[in-house]
């Protein structure tokens, strides 16, 4: 009896795996795409409301430095803070608010709040300021991070770094050079080699946190990793890196105060809401993602927010808000396409999906 139903059960445990995988796949793509639409939506909130004062006509007579690095960072601040209100929403709706706090005191959460350091308050500002001097074409040039991931592993962790991972490599910082090389021959002003240079800080930034956060996630529940992420990069933003901008800008009340106008301006804040939901939920799904494929995987189908980053806001910006400067040209998309499958290259053997298919239909059922 149980040699006869021996075929039968090794076919539903592969169905069942199959299925779970492809589950975990559609969960990373998603999370790529939210990825991209908090892109959009941030991007949105930091051009109504007090914002369009401060980079339009500048009536609060704010320096270049503070227009640049400090309104950077508030914004930053600013959805990384509504992403841990919706983070411990969550986690308080589903009573794990008490492990949130323990966890904090492990050596994985210590782990996963270092890494939250480098991935928000370094990478996200990083992110923020790049696409504001840059537009969406910085987006791509931060989706190196996969590769730069790859390196640090190896460096840090003598972590495999192999020939198909190093072709990987190559494809994501070809497909980086023809975006800067386009973006910065276009007419897009002065600022794009600095937003192109900038954004690739967040991409190193981005690059430790996943070296960092792949030890602590590994042994943390993904929702209590994310509220730890989120609430760290916030209070890091708001309490250490504003004051010391607002130090070196000569006046360290200054973040304070524009900080308070950005949170009183209700135009603006809706759509920090947005892009702080949407950060929340990109970066839970890339967690759950990572989980049910596999870590290279999980960062295969997250990265393809170098594609869906310009999409959204192309078509939120661009179409829908009818500003300029959000289109990108052929090649541009052709890079960012090209970007997402140097980052498959690096995560995954290609020829590992061809084996698959052949294995599960071995398995299928006459």
């Amino acid at each position: 009896m149980d040699q006869a139903s021996s075929p039968q059960a090794i076919r539903a445990k592969d169905k069942l795996k199959a299925s779970f995988f492809k589950k975990g796949v559609t969960i990373g793509l998603l999370s790529g795409l939210t990825y991209g639409l908090f892109a959009a939506f941030i991007t949105v909130g930091m051009a109504r409301g007090v914002w369009t004062d401060w980079y339009g006509d500048n009536s609060a007579g704010l320096s270049a430095f503070a227009l640049v690095f400090i309104l950077g960072a508030l914004g930053t601040a600013l959805n990384d803070l509504c992403s841990a209100a919706w983070a411990l929403g969550n986690v308080g709706v589903k009573g794990k608010l008490k492990d949130f706090f323990r966890t904090l005191k492990t050596k994985p959460g210590r782990m996963l709040a270092i890494a939250a350091i480098a991935g928000g308050p370094i990478a996200n500002v990083a992110y923020i300021i790049g696409l504001q001097l840059a537009g969406s074409i910085a987006i791509p040039i931060t989706a190196l991070c996969p590769a730069i991931g790859a390196i640090l592993g190896r460096v840090l962790y003598k972590q495999e770094l192999n020939k198909r991972m190093a072709l990987g490599i190559a494809i994501c910082v070809a497909a980086s050079i023809t975006i800067g090389v386009v973006g910065i021959g276009g007419d897009t002003g002065d600022s794009i080699v600095l937003g192109l240079m900038i954004a690739f800080v967040a991409a190193l930034g981005w690059g430790l946190e996943g070296v960092l956060a792949g030890f602590g996630s590994s042994m943390v529940d993904s929702e209590i990793s994310i509220t730890i992420r989120q609430v760290v990069s916030g209070l890091t933003n708001l309490l250490i890196l504003l004051p010391i901008l607002g130090l070196i800008n000569g006046n360290i009340v200054l973040p304070f105060t524009l900080g308070f106008q950005a949170a009183t301006s209700s135009s603006a804040m809706v759509w920090f809401a947005l892009s702080g939901f949407f950060a929340f939920i990109s970066f839970m799904w890339w967690y759950r993602a990572n989980s049910m494929t596999g870590a290279a995987m999980g960062m295969a189908t997250n990265g393809t927010y170098s594609f869906f980053g310009p999409l959204a806001c192309w078509v939120l910006l661009g179409m829908i808000f009818g500003e300029e400067g959000w289109a990108l040209t052929g090649i541009e998309w052709g890079a960012a396409i090209t970007m997402a499958i140097g980052i498959w290259v690096i995560a995954m053997n290609p020829l590992d999906l061809l084996k698959k298919k052949k294995e599960d239909a071995v398995y299928e059922p006459a």
